[in-house]
């Protein structure tokens, strides 16, 4: 018996998904306008949008030059090279944001001003250096380092595999051609691979978004941290998380289809 003709597939199916989450979006804002207790609570939290966006893409941007290096070490022809990225990578990644955070809060802050003050004691005793003390590395700094430190092992992944996806024999023909080897990266490699890059990359960059909030438990004033104070004076719990959840999920679902949309021009630019 034969089978029933199907209907043909358009060549993209209509985002059902996000024309709900669009009018939900646009139904709850609408409804905090008009609401004076979670229009008070918005005007609190939203304070903390300038923190959260700062620690995101600064992190964001040391994490992805830490990783490019650490990449470019696991790529090298030095096998200590290959072996100290490959240690820094497994550590790093095994060890949770959170743990990370604290570690570099509370250990690598108050080592890093004793090494210092050790290194600057002759400078000190001159008068040149006035000795720094923990107190000096703010709380924020010490969040931006961890969250560059624990995403610069993945990313360093992400360029790796990249990096390596280049068929090999595309370099032979630039050092035929007597490229040097930053010239072979720049011009070869580099353009080839954030083709390959660009989509976990920009996944790193929203989950980073994410776990921006997570420096809230140092005290920087994120959006986070706004809600958990208000939330802990007027103990309006519910009103207070749901409008933090709203925010990042207007913050996230938007990063998201940019980078959708950044990702389908470039296979488009690609096909031509």
């Amino acid at each position: 018996m034969q089978a029933p003709p199907t209907a043909p597939r358009t060549k993209a199916d209509f985002p059902w998904w996000l024309a709900v989450a669009a009018a939900i979006a646009v139904a709850v804002a609408v409804f905090v306008a008009t609401n004076d207790l979670y229009a008070q609570v918005f005007s609190t939290v939203i304070q903390g949008l300038g923190i959260t966006i700062f620690v995101t893409l600064v992190g964001f941007s040391l994490a992805s030059t830490l990783g490019l290096l650490v990449a470019l070490m696991g790529l090298s022809g030095s096998i200590w090279l290959r072996q100290i990225s490959r240690f820094y990578v497994e550590v790093i990644r095994g060890v949770p944001i959170l743990v990370l955070l604290f570690w570099i809060a509370f250990v690598g802050a108050p080592a890093f001003v004793a090494g210092w003050n050790a290194l600057t004691a002759s400078l000190q005793e001159a008068g040149l250096l006035k000795p720094l003390h923990v107190r000096d590395v703010s709380l924020l700094w010490r969040a931006i380092m961890a969250l560059t430190i624990g995403y610069s092992a993945f990313i360093a992944e992400v360029f790796r595999a990249g990096i390596q996806s280049v068929e090999a024999g595309q370099i032979e023909a630039a050092k035929a051609l007597g490229l040097s080897r930053f010239q072979r990266f720049r011009l070869i490699v580099l353009p080839q691979a954030i083709r390959t890059i660009l989509p976990p990359l920009g996944n790193d960059f929203v989950a980073m978004v994410k776990d921006s909030s997570l420096v809230s438990v140092l005290g920087v004033a994120d959006i986070t941290q706004m809600g958990k104070v208000y939330a802990t004076g007027s103990f309006r719990f519910f009103e207070t998380y749901a409008i933090v959840a709203y925010i990042y999920l207007v913050l996230t679902l938007s990063l998201s289809l940019a980078l959708r949309a950044l990702e389908r021009r470039m296979r488009k630019g690609r096909g031509a």
